[in-house]
């Protein structure tokens, strides 16, 4: 088993890491637009790394928050779990539940009440499995079917 470290990314090799991953996964294997998976949220998102001890980069995913992010959260105290991806050579180590796991301490941390979040309609149990209720309508994201997500933090 392949052992890994998740932080908050902290500098600019930090975030190439993260978007290397997201470019893997998403506009890779997804065939997201580029275009649309890298927008202006990520300069103020709050951006988290997990790294195989060889610094690999494994995974990745960001948390929005504050008045910039309330055209996606709605509500000053929900912060916005997104972007998250897991290289596929990781995949069932539990480095996604890790990086859900540090996005919500460091919320917990800014002193937010819950996380929302976009959960493409595949990944709904395993969010289910980490404490988070699906609500609304399901609704296409780059052509792909979510459902909205949120868990009450502790």
């Amino acid at each position: 088993m392949t052992s890994y470290q998740v932080r908050v990314a902290s500098c600019d090799a930090d975030l190439a890491a993260c978007f290397a991953v997201r470019t893997e996964v998403f506009v890779v294997e997804q065939s997201v637009p580029e275009s649309i998976e890298y927008d202006a949220y990520d300069a103020i998102a709050v951006h988290v790394l997990a790294e195989g001890t060889d610094g690999e980069p494994l995974g990745t995913g960001r948390l929005l928050h504050g008045p910039e992010a309330l055209g996606k959260t709605g509500a000053p105290e929900i912060g916005s779990l997104g972007r998250l991806a897991v290289a596929k050579s990781a995949r069932g180590l539990g480095v996604g539940a890790a990086l859900v796991r540090a996005i919500e301490a460091e919320a917990a941390r800014l002193g937010l009440a819950a996380v929302d979040l976009g959960a493409q309609t595949h990944a709904l149990a395993f969010y289910e499995r980490l404490g988070y209720e699906a609500y609304g309508p399901e609704f296409q994201d780059a052509g792909i079917p979510h459902r909205s997500m949120r868990r009450r933090l502790p």
